[in-house]
């Protein structure tokens, strides 16, 4: 219930909805007070005439109908009408009085009885409209609406601002929310713009510095290529042709990885079954007779919308640190209805599973990078990437 009030927007409306209540129970409150008064100056004024006329009937012997006339009563003559007031009186008070007050047929009516008269007057004074307060109280509630629009209309462009946020977080770069105007709001926007100018041209300039780098590595790879031809030795040739073939698709998947970690990446997905996309993954290692390290244990196969590119990546990284770390350099691969398990024999990891996930983090062998491009593959893909150790072997399990 109060997590609904907790956005700056509802809080306001809050305030001013509580701030109307208050003054709609101002406005009806005294609205009634006035009434209640009015009624006990009436009912006082009421006594007075009618002892007035009780006196003056003493003394003349009749009724003084021009102060009555003055005062803005007059005497109830017709003779059914005095019937049925009469027989209204008696409902209402189960007996007859010498002096009551009622409301019949929305006319205020009065009875005076006593051991001289008896009398029917009708009270045609009526209650003031209180005019003048309702202007006020009006006024005041547009005053206090006219408030409300003009503060939820400042903060749209906080709204705004959350938007662009958002597609700043979701990798647009190209945003601008630079305000020209002058409350707090457009100082938060105006700093932000500016930190995204610059996160902007620190990327431009980290992805020209790596694509300078890939680019520049190109040459001597072909021309290694190039030279490796020329060795007499068939077995070398092979080796060495093998060595710049994997130098470049090094390349290719750093270019890759270039892109993904900044945003720039658009996902190709389409469905593959999980086995073909563990084959693939495992031609991308590079190796001689490939079946010596990777056993593949099919439980169940089952198909995966992904992109093919990059979730191969996953699965080849996933297996060069395996056999890498395993203590017989073998890795058995199991796919089973809607996960894969990766299993190697070797030492537990001496961290949590979170820490490699870090770039650059200290590993033996490596500069740390394999685990942070998995998991920041699989983020992009809604995946996961679980670890256990069960019986002196190590599983990765991607599901």
């Amino acid at each position: 219930m109060f997590n609904h009030f907790t956005s700056l927007r509802s809080k306001i409306k809050l305030i001013f909805s509580i701030t109307l209540l208050l003054l709609a129970i101002l406005f009806i409150g005294s609205i009634r007070y006035d009434h209640a008064k009015y009624e006990e100056l009436n009912d006082i004024r009421e006594r007075a005439i009618a002892h007035y006329l009780y006196n003056y009937y003493l003394k003349t012997g009749k009724i003084d109908e021009a102060y009555l006339e003055s005062q803005n009563f007059s005497l109830i003559k017709d003779k059914g009408k005095v019937i049925q007031i009469e027989r209204y009186f008696k409902q209402k008070n189960g007996k007859a009085k010498k002096y009551a007050v009622g409301t019949f047929r929305l006319q205020r009516v009065i009875l005076i009885n006593n051991d001289r008269f008896k009398l029917f007057l009708k009270n045609k004074n009526k209650p003031k409209y209180p005019l003048k307060r309702i202007i006020v109280f009006t006024i005041v509630f547009l005053l206090i609406v006219m408030l409300y629009f003009w503060v939820i209309r400042s903060l749209r462009p906080l709204s705004e601002l959350k938007e662009k946020i958002k597609s700043f977080s979701e990798g647009n770069l190209n945003i601008h929310c630079a305000s020209d105007k002058h409350d707090e709001i457009a100082e938060v926007a105006n700093e932000f713009d500016h930190a995204v100018t610059m996160i902007r041209e620190l990327l431009q300039s980290r992805q020209l510095f790596l694509r300078a780098i890939m680019h520049e590595l190109k040459t001597p790879i072909a021309k290694g290529r190039l030279m490796s031809e020329m060795l007499p030795d068939e077995k070398s040739k092979q080796r060495m042709h093998g060595i710049f073939e994997r130098l470049n698709l090094l390349i290719d998947e750093f270019a890759k990885i270039e892109k993904i970690t900044s945003k720039n990446f658009e996902l190709v997905l389409k469905p593959y079954k999980m086995s073909d996309l563990v084959e693939a993954s495992i031609d991308l290692l590079m190796v001689e007779h490939p079946s010596r390290l990777v056993s593949i244990d099919i439980q169940k196969d089952y198909i995966l919308k992904a992109d093919f590119e990059l979730f191969t990546l996953v699965v080849k990284n996933l297996l060069d640190n395996a056999i890498k770390y395993s203590i017989d350099k073998h890795v058995t691969v199991t796919i089973d209805t809607d996960h894969i398990d990766i299993k190697n024999r070797g030492e537990a990891l001496s961290e949590p599973l979170e820490e490699y996930f870090k770039p650059f983090h200290t590993s033996k062998g490596g500069l740390g990078l394999g685990l942070y491009i998995v998991k920041s593959i699989l983020d992009i893909h809604q995946m996961t990437l679980t670890y256990r150790y069960e019986n002196g072997e190590n599983i990765f399990t991607v599901k």
